[in-house]
């Protein structure tokens, strides 16, 4: 039985339909990923599917009973609530006595509170909370909170984008969920946040309906895709490569029919109006069946134009385009760069990597010479124009007008040696004319992100600095601005948190190790991250390799030693203990792993599921190892 059913629905916001009698069908165990342009309405068809919007017609089906969580884009939190409300608050009637019962038990704590008072409060709370069954709850809500990292009493109002989202998403899992709804789950996490949430969805075994734009997520997640295209909701099995191979043929296949249609339209249009001699041999038959032609024509619903994009990168700057020396920086007691020494040339294109804070922004305002650093020096080239597209928007005047925002006080901008009229070049993307006067508070997300980047543009620039360019902006047009990106002479320096992205672009990568710590890399996010994983495995055999050479080099207990009988300490017993519990849970893992492996098919349905099982199972060797000797030792040691 399927969990959710849409049928016949049709949406529309003005004259122009999101949905038109569209059918969509959710079924249990699938993992499907909503797509489409910007502005095609698929936020609004998720809410609807949530229960918390509506239809101008159709109907939305929910199975009785499912579980369903909700995460929307910016999802609504009172600033003033702590974290464990927040998350309580989905849970239905029980959420406030829950709250209030967290809190009561907080307040116990403190020093010079009224304890006779509260300790009765709590007894009250703690019969009802049991009279509803609620216990089951609490402990879901609490787990739910320790899986996210987050502090229960810390205020919303303080939380970062990054936090707020692990807040929703908690919020969502803490219902154990049957259907997990999520708009842009991806949005203000970063990469290694991003990994991590990838990897609990496909672990949590939870039937999945997600809108995102990062190709990366999408491609691990996906089972299903399901594009919104002109108010109709059409599927494509398989991963985000499949989809795009059909959707090629199809929208090769839609040009022929439509040229087609069009011909014969033409045709008839001339018979129609041949004059004396078109009278004189009319068959109405004929003259109904134009009228339809005609009426098909002017029903048809064109797919929406591709962004133009194009990027003047001015007069060339100087080779070098800045050098930094053993250059660190510091706010109060914390290192945001450490010594760091790099040297960049005109045509670079740099990807910065690291976690939320890590000092990113910091990084390129030193590079950029905004910034003076604490020690260490920093050399700017010669003749270096600068464009920066800012991830907060900042640039933009809300009450300005989209032209005003591009060319303020003219009426034409100039890209290269070409000169264009401001609603033409705003027309390249996807502005219609008469949004020209319209503020740029009137935009979406999306639309602002095109406005900013039109504007980044309409200037000459010999240096980009992009930070989280891609946020909001649909696939298609993602793959467009990577284009212009990879054939930009200029310098490029790209924060992003989209991985594909950043493997598309970008040359070479400097990444935040932690401490204040930066190096630089050859390549993009991949990698990285494969340089990381060969890293991280050469440490762990070295210190192995460490500890066997320690073990043969210690001095041997004399035979009379020997004889002894040693006494394990309170802590080596239980080690001792616990040792064949723990051997036995890894050798059941290694087992249930070696049996899926064993399935060809699951190399065909997820192969990067595949190269996770047949790593782990390399693990739990080297582990098995570890432990056996040291099982070995111990019982060694026991026995004299």
């Amino acid at each position: 039985m399927p969990y959710l059913q849409l049928k016949s629905a049709c949406l529309a916001f003005g004259h122009v339909p999101l949905l038109d009698h569209a059918d969509f069908q959710l079924d249990p165990g699938e993992r499907v990923a909503l797509i489409g342009r910007n502005g095609c309405g698929k936020s609004s068809l998720l809410k609807a599917l949530a229960g918390q919007g509506g239809l101008d017609d159709g109907e939305v089906w929910r199975q009785p009973g499912a579980r369903i969580g909700y995460v929307p884009q910016e999802p609504p939190f009172d600033p003033e609530q702590s974290v464990f409300q927040a998350v309580v608050g989905g849970m239905g009637d029980t959420s406030a006595l829950l709250a209030e019962y967290h809190e009561v038990s907080h307040r116990l704590a403190e020093e010079g509170a009224d304890h006779e008072v509260l300790l009765a409060r709590l007894h009250q709370l703690q019969t009802d909370l049991e009279a509803r069954g609620a216990w089951a709850v609490n402990a879901q809500a609490e787990a739910a909170i320790q899986r996210f990292s987050l502090d229960p009493e810390a205020r919303v109002g303080g939380l970062s984008g990054g936090q707020k989202k692990r807040l929703a998403l908690a919020q969502a899992l803490a219902v154990a969920p049957e259907v997990l709804l999520l708009d842009e789950p991806t949005n203000h996490l970063d990469v290694g946040a991003i990994a991590w949430l990838e990897n609990l969805l496909l672990e949590a075994n939870v039937t999945l309906l997600f809108i995102t734009h990062d190709r990366a997520f999408l491609n691990r997640l996906a089972t299903r895709i399901v594009e919104l295209d002109r108010g109709q909701l059409v599927s494509f099995p398989g991963n985000f490569a499949t989809y795009q191979e059909r959707k090629e043929r199809m929208l090769a296949d839609e040009a022929v029919v439509n040229a087609k249609f069009d011909k014969f339209l033409a045709q008839e249009e001339v018979w129609i109006r041949k004059g004396v001699e078109a009278r004189r041999t009319r068959n109405e038959g004929r003259v109904l069946r134009l009228e339809q032609l005609r009426r098909e024509r002017a029903a048809r619903r064109e797919r929406q134009g591709k962004v133009e994009l194009a990027l003047d990168s001015g007069e060339k700057s100087g080779k070098l385009v800045a050098e930094l020396t053993h250059v660190t920086k510091r706010y109060g007691e914390r290192t945001i760069v450490r010594d760091f020494s790099t040297r960049l040339m005109r045509g670079d294109k740099i990807g910065l990597i690291g976690p939320n804070g890590a000092g990113k922004t910091t990084l390129l305002r030193l590079i950029l010479g905004e910034l003076q650093p604490d020690e260490g020096s920093v050399r700017q080239g010669t003749k270096v124009e600068v464009a920066y597209f800012d991830q907060f928007r900042s640039q933009l005047d809300e009450e300005a007008a989209l032209a005003d925002v591009i060319s303020p006080g003219s009426d034409y901008v100039e890209i290269g040696n070409e000169k264009k009229h401001v609603i033409s070049y705003l027309g390249d993307f996807l502005f219609a004319p008469q949004r020209a006067r319209s503020p740029v508070k009137s935009l979406s997300g999306g639309e602002r992100n095109r406005l900013l980047l039109a504007r980044l543009f309409a200037r000459p620039a010999n240096v980009l600095v992009l930070d989280e360019p891609t946020n909001d902006l649909d696939i298609e047009t993602l793959e467009l601005l990577e284009q212009l990106l990879q054939d930009y002479p200029g310098t490029l320096f790209l924060v992003s948190h989209d991985r594909a992205f950043l493997d598309n672009v970008v040359t070479q990568t400097i990444a935040a190790e932690g401490d204040g710590v930066w190096h630089e890399y050859a390549g993009g996010y991949s990698d990285w991250f494969a340089y990381q994983q060969r890293r991280q495995a050469e440490e762990s055999q070295a210190a192995k390799a460490q500890a066997r050479e320690e073990k043969a080099a210690a001095p041997k207990e004399d035979k009379a030693a020997k004889a002894k009988p040693v006494k394990l300490s309170y802590k080596e017993n239980k080690e001792l203990e616990t040792l064949p519990d723990r051997i036995a849970a890894l050798e059941a893992e290694q087992a249930g792993l070696s049996q899926r492996l064993e399935d060809p098919g699951l190399y065909q349905r997820d192969p990067q599921e595949a190269q996770r099982c047949s790593a782990r199972l390399g693990e739990i060797d080297e582990e098995l190892l570890l432990l056996l000797e040291r099982w070995e030792e111990l019982e060694a040691k026991s026995k004299g």
